[in-house]
C-alpha cells in the first residue's frame, strides 16, 4: 500500500497491540505469546502483504532484526509454508534493511547498520527515491517517530487480548495527531488489521 503522494515517501509502522496498548506482557520484550495466535491467520497474513506490498525500505531495531533473520530466510523455500509467508520471506530478505544497533557486522543480505537516530534516518531516506518505508514491530523507533511526527502510516493489529502489564506504544506526552481510518479487516481470530493514515494539513 503506497504513498499516494509520489514526492514523499509514506513512513508506516507496523505493530501489534493489545487490548490495553500494549506492544508486550509484563515478562518483557519477549514476552509476546499473546501475539501468536493472532499473527498465523489468513487476515494477518493478508495484513501483512497490504502493508509490506510496495514498500523498499524496512526499519528494524536490534532485537527484531535478529529474531526475524533467525527465522524467515529460510521460510522463502519451505514447502510446508503458506505461500504468502514465503512471499513475505522473500520479501523480507530483498528489501533494504535499516537496523538501528551498535553491531558493525550485519550478516542479512542488503542490510546496513544506521549511524544515527531513527528520526535523522528516516529523513534521510525520505530524500532518496523509493516506496514506503516500513517499520517492522520496533516499538522504540515507533515511538521515536510518532514523538516527531515522522510517522505518515499506522498498522495496528489489535488484538482480543489484555496483556496486564508491558510496554505502552501510546505513552502520555506525545504530540497531539489526528488520524483517519482508511482500512479495517477482522482476522479468523478475532483480531482487526487496521490502518490509520494521519491527517495533515
Amino acid at each position: 500500500m503506497t504513498s499516494t503522494n509520489s514526492t514523499r515517501r509514506a513512513v508506516v509502522g507496523n505493530i501489534s497491540l493489545s487490548l490495553d496498548g500494549r506492544v508486550n506482557g509484563p515478562g518483557g520484550d519477549y514476552d509476546m505469546g499473546w501475539v501468536v495466535p493472532h499473527a498465523i491467520t489468513d487476515g494477518a497474513r493478508d495484513h501483512m502483504m497490504l502493508v509490506t506490498t510496495g514498500a523498499t525500505t524496512a526499519l528494524l531495531g536490534r532485537k527484531n532484526y535478529e529474531g526475524f533473520g533467525g527465522f524467515w530466510p529460510a521460510v522463502a523455500d519451505s514447502e510446508q509454508a503458506d505461500p504468502r509467508d514465503r512471499a513475505f520471506s522473500r520479501w523480507l530478505t530483498n528489501v533494504e534493511k535499516v537496523v538501528f544497533t551498535s553491531a558493525t557486522e550485519l550478516s542479512w543480505q542488503h542490510s546496513r547498520r544506521a549511524g544515527t537516530d531513527a528520526v535523522t534516518a528516516v529523513k534521510q531516506l525520505r530524500e532518496q527515491d523509493g516506496g514506503d518505508i516500513v517499520v517492522l514491530a520496533s516499538s522504540s523507533v515507533i515511538k521515536a517517530l510518532l514523538d516527531a511526527d515522522e510517522l505518515d502510516r499506522l498498522s495496528i493489529t489489535l488484538c482480543p487480548e489484555v496483556a496486564g502489564g508491558g510496554m505502552r506504544l501510546f505513552e502520555d506526552g506525545l504530540p497531539s495527531t489526528s488520524w483517519t481510518l482508511t482500512h479495517s479487516a477482522p482476522t479468523e481470530s478475532g483480531a482487526i488489521g487496521l490502518l490509520y493514515d494521519r491527517v495533515r494539513d
